[in-house]
Formats: C-alpha cells, sequence, structure tokens
C-alpha cells in the first residue's frame, strides 16, 4: 500500500485527490494538510512515501516546506500538483530533488498512475514543465525524456497497464 499525503489550500482539491487516489485501490491518502506550514507535522506524523503537495498557499509555499521534507526526511518522495507553473518554480522543484511536477488540468484518472510510479522510484513530469526544464540553456538534464504519458523510468509492473 503506497501512503501518501495531500497538501492544497483547497478543501474541495484535497477531498477530490483523495478519492480520486483511493478509488484507484493501492494507494492510501494517510494524511491531508491545508498549508505549507502544515507539511512537517504531518510527514513526521504519518510517514508518507509520497507528498503531493500545491505551490501556491498562503503562509508557507510548497517549494519552502518541501525543501524541509527533503531535509527532514530524505525518502519522501515529493510530488508538485500545482494550477500553473514558472520556469522558475520548476526549476527550483527539480533541483530540490522533486520527483515529479505536475498540473492540476492533467486528467485526473492518471494521478494514481504517476504516484505509484513515483513511490517506485521514477519520476512524472509534465509535458510542458519537462520541456521548459530541457531547454533551460547551460543546463544538462539528467533525467531521460519523458514519455509522451508523462513519466519516465516506468516500473515493469506499470508497462503492462496502459
Amino acid at each position: 500500500m503506497i501512503r501518501v499525503v495531500v497538501v492544497d489550500d483547497h478543501p474541495l482539491v484535497r477531498d477530490a485527490l483523495t478519492d480520486v487516489l483511493e478509488a484507484a485501490g493501492g494507494i492510501t491518502v494517510v494524511g491531508q494538510g491545508t498549508d505549507g506550514s502544515q507539511v512537517a507535522a504531518a510527514v513526521a506524523q504519518a510517514r508518507p512515501d509520497v507528498l503531493i503537495i500545491d505551490l501556491h498557499m498562503p503562509k508557507m509555499d510548497g517549494l519552502t516546506a518541501a525543501r524541509g521534507v527533503r531535509a527532514t526526511h530524505p525518502e519522501v518522495r515529493i510530488l508538485f500538483l500545482t494550477g500553473g507553473f514558472t520556469p522558475a518554480s520548476a526549476d527550483e522543484a527539480r533541483a530540490l530533488g522533486a520527483s515529479g511536477y505536475l498540473l492540476k488540468d492533467d486528467d485526473p484518472a492518471l494521478l494514481p498512475v504517476h504516484v505509484r510510479a513515483v513511490a517506485a522510484g521514477g519520476t512524472a513530469w509534465h509535458p510542458r514543465v519537462a520541456a521548459l526544464l530541457a531547454d533551460v540553456p547551460g543546463q544538462a538534464d539528467p533525467r531521460p525524456p519523458v514519455a509522451p504519458h508523462y513519466v519516465d523510468e516506468c516500473p515493469p509492473y506499470l508497462r503492462s497497464s496502459r
């Protein structure tokens, strides 16, 4: 069972993400937060495999919260899920070691696939984000190219489900 903490400042989004993930089977949401300032406590208490976190929240943004998680719980895989992106935020997410960066306008049915891939050690980068990061002058992208289904380094057990 993959353990997930979901952090987003919108209750409807948190609840919808929880419903989508738990309906997929094999994934359980073990904690939620409404702001980046709650992330450290939620991760320490719930011990998730994957943290799904929004970028823009009141009090503390997702990037700041993720840096704290990376420092105290490096085993937790971080997956950003946001309504938009900027080159700076995408690059910062990659630099801090995030496992993925998805956009909220994506197909909700793909989220469990992304979470499983990230939990298994892979990554999940939205194609627009991956393309933007690949075009940063002077920086080589260490990841392999992202496949059309958004997930790279896909574990073998997921290949047959596409």
